[in-house]
């Protein structure tokens, strides 16, 4: 049940990502009283990272968990409430602007900054679900220390998929890549590269059928496209690398966005359509989709609240009787 009396903020920023801590930092620097929801996973898609080597300001490296711990205490420092809590529906009719939180919490707000981020697009096939965690995985990175010298597969032709079967064929036996086409879109450097190991095995044409197994991945089953038949492979894992999809849905009808669902932005900042609403991180980026220029998005986005902030109370300020 919503409630009836809806809490007004100032500066309302919907994601705890880099994006949002860091749009966090600023607005609160801004004197915007920024009230930040972390949304379902507090620290975005970083909390499934180990070895991050390339955000600044870490000369040795640092865990993912750890970054955005150190981004989350800042922002709170700097005078950022952060709130667990999802928003659920919006209301953009404003300003001020209406945000439900988990079903029934109403935040009006004079500007919104949505960092949602985005979520591993997945194959929807029977026992992707079923065998989440127990060898079916998003990120080799994380997962693929605990299949050391197994043979696994990869999903995927991209540079990611590229990507993720490179790292895993430095510590498993062997990795069984399935690429649905008959040719990869990754760049021609991460092809080459994959193309040069010994213990890459590329498999073309494949679409992936199922993913088998009783209480682990046992192996996976693919349909070979031109003949449509069916061949199981054994395998102790599966890494799913084909995309991300924007976590922009409650948005639609409300906010501008690409065929893919990305939220767009304006003129090289992060104003959005809707007056008043901002977007930052990977809800807007498809490009880069980095730690880093997640962050500096999300700086982007408080400073370009904090002006639209100054216009409008600019515009509302009378002018002194002459």
């Amino acid at each position: 049940m919503v409630d009836t009396q809806p809490e007004t903020v100032r500066c309302l920023i919907l994601g705890g990502g880099p994006a949002g801590y860091t749009a966090g930092i600023y607005a609160a620097r801004a004197g915007l009283q920024p009230v930040l929801y972390t949304g379902p996973q507090p620290g975005g898609q970083l909390m499934l990272t180990t070895d991050v080597e390339n955000f600044p300001g870490y000369p040795e490296g640092v865990q993912g968990p750890t970054m955005m711990e150190d981004l989350r205490k800042q922002a709170e420092r700097m005078g950022c409430q952060i709130r667990m809590g999802t928003a659920t529906q919006v209301d953009f009719s404003g300003p001020p602007h209406r945000v439900i939180i988990d079903g029934r919490h109403t935040i009006v707000a004079d500007v919104v900054i949505i960092a949602t981020g985005a979520s591993p697009r997945k194959l929807n096939v029977p026992g992707e679900e079923e065998l989440n965690g127990r060898g079916v995985s998003y990120c080799a990175v994380c997962d693929g220390f605990f299949f050391r010298g197994e043979t696994v597969a990869v999903v995927g032709g991209g540079d990611s998929a590229c990507e993720e079967a490179l790292y895993l064929s430095n510590i498993c036996k062997e990795v069984h890549m399935l690429v649905r086409r008959d040719q990869m879109r990754a760049s021609k450097i991460m092809q080459d590269r994959v193309k040069k190991k010994s213990n890459i095995i590329i498999h073309w044409n494949v679409l992936v059928d199922a993913i088998l197994g009783k209480d682990e991945v046992e192996a996976v089953r693919v349909r070979h496209r031109h003949s449509g038949t069916l061949e199981e492979l054994p395998v102790k894992a599966v890494f799913i690398a084909i995309g991300h999809i924007p976590n922009t849905e409650i948005f639609r009808g409300w906010l501008d966005m690409d065929e893919q669902g990305y939220i767009l932005t304006k003129d090289c900042s992060t104003r959005t359509n809707i007056p008043g609403v901002f977007a930052a991180g990977d809800v807007q980026d498809k490009i880069y989709r980095q730690a880093v220029t997640a962050a500096a998005s999300g700086c982007m986005a408080a400073l370009d609240a904090e002006r639209y902030l100054q216009a409008v109370e600019a515009a509302q300020t009378p002018e002194p009787a002459s």
